[in-house]
C-alpha cells in the first residue's frame, strides 16, 4: 500500500529532507512490492542497490531505500516534479511540509513536457479517448479495432482520478497498471499509484502550479558546511543526446575540480540516486 512520504522543510539554505534508510529482505520478498511498501519508485530502488536482483533478492541483504534527497532547484511552492528522478513534490499552501511521491513518465518518443503549468481541471472516473496513433497500432497488433472511447472502470489507464495541466492532453493520473509507477512507461503523461493520487485530487486545488522539469544533478550547500550532490540518470530522448548536463553551475559546484567533474560525469552514466557528501579531490587519487 503507498502512503504519501511527508518531510518537513528545511530551512531556505538547505536542500536535504529525510533520512537514510537500509532495509533487510525477507523471504519471498521482491523490489516491485518493496517500491510500494517504502513508497519509492521501483528504478530508484534498483539505482540503489545495483547488485541485487530485483526479482529475487537473497534473504538477507541489507537495501538501501532512497527516502532521503535534496529539493530540486525551484520554487517551494505547489506540485514539482523532476522528471529525471521519477519523483513529484507537492508544497501545500501554508504549511512547512513536502509531500513527496514516485512517478511513472512518459517513454522515449513520447516525452513529458518541460513546463510551468497549473491545474487547469480536475476529474473523477475519467474517460480515456485514446490517440489515433495508439488506436491504429492496436489494430496492427490485434487484428481489430481499438474503442474510441474507454469509459471509467478496470480497462482504463487513467485510473479513479485525472488532474489535467491546464487545458492541455497532459494528466497526472492514476493507473490500472501499478508495475508502470517509478518507471518511464507512459504517452507521456504523469501516472502516480491509485491511493496517491487519490489523495493529491482530494488535496490539491484548481489552479494550483505545476513545475515540471529535469534536473539530473541536485546539488546543495548544507549549512554544516557539507557539499552534498545526488545524481540520476537523465532522459534517454534525442534532444539530449548532445546536452551536457555538467552545467556552468555544477562545474562551480566542483569548483573547476578536472577529476571531480569526471566521477561527476562517470556517476551520470550509472547513478545511484543517492545523496552524498561532495568526496575532497585528495580522496580521488
Amino acid at each position: 500500500m503507498s502512503v504519501a512520504s511527508v518531510y518537513q522543510l528545511p530551512n531556505e539554505n538547505s536542500r536535504l529532507i529525510g533520512e537514510q534508510l537500509t532495509y533487510q529482505v525477507e523471504q519471498g520478498d521482491y523490489f516491485q512490492a518493496l517500491s510500494e511498501y517504502h513508497n519509492v519508485g521501483f528504478l530508484a530502488l534498483i539505482a540503489a542497490n545495483p547488485e541485487v536482483d530485483p526479482f529475487l533478492p537473497e534473504k538477507g541483504t541489507l537495501l538501501e531505500i532512497p527516502k532521503q534527497m535534496l529539493l530540486p532547484y525551484a520554487e517551494r511552492k505547489g506540485i514539482v516534479i523532476n522528471l529525471a528522478e521519477l519523483r513529484l513534490y507537492y508544497f501545500p499552501p501554508n504549511e512547512s511540509l513536502v509531500y513527496v511521491f514516485p512517478v511513472g513518465i512518459g517513454r522515449q518518443g513520447l516525452s513529458t513536457p518541460r513546463v510551468i503549468s497549473y491545474i487547469g481541471d480536475k476529474r473523477k472516473d475519467p474517460t480515456w479517448t485514446p490517440p489515433q496513433e495508439m488506436r491504429e497500432r492496436y489494430k496492427k497488433e490485434h487484428g481489430k479495432e481499438m474503442a474510441k472511447v474507454i469509459p471509467a472502470g478496470p480497462d482504463n489507464p487513467f485510473g479513479k482520478y485525472a488532474l489535467r495541466l491546464a487545458s492541455s492532453e497532459y494528466l497526472i493520473h492514476g493507473t490500472n497498471k501499478r508495475m508502470g509507477i517509478g518507471l518511464r512507461a507512459s504517452s507521456g503523461c504523469i501516472r502516480m499509484y491509485a491511493e496517491d493520487i487519490e489523495w493529491l485530487y482530494h488535496n490539491v486545488n484548481l489552479g494550483t502550479q505545476v513545475r515540471i522539469v529535469e534536473q539530473p544533478i541536485k546539488m546543495s550547500y548544507e549549512p554544516d558546511g557539507k557539499k552534498l550532490i545526488e545524481v540520476h540518470k537523465p532522459l534517454t530522448e534525442d534532444e539530449n543526446k548532445e546536452k551536457n548536463f555538467i552545467t556552468p553551475a555544477v562545474t562551480q559546484f566542483l569548483n573547476n575540480d578536472e577529476k571531480l567533474i569526471k566521477l561527476i560525469s562517470q556517476q551520470l552514466q550509472h547513478p545511484n540516486g543517492l545523496v552524498s557528501v561532495l568526496p575532497r579531490t585528495e580522496s580521488l587519487r
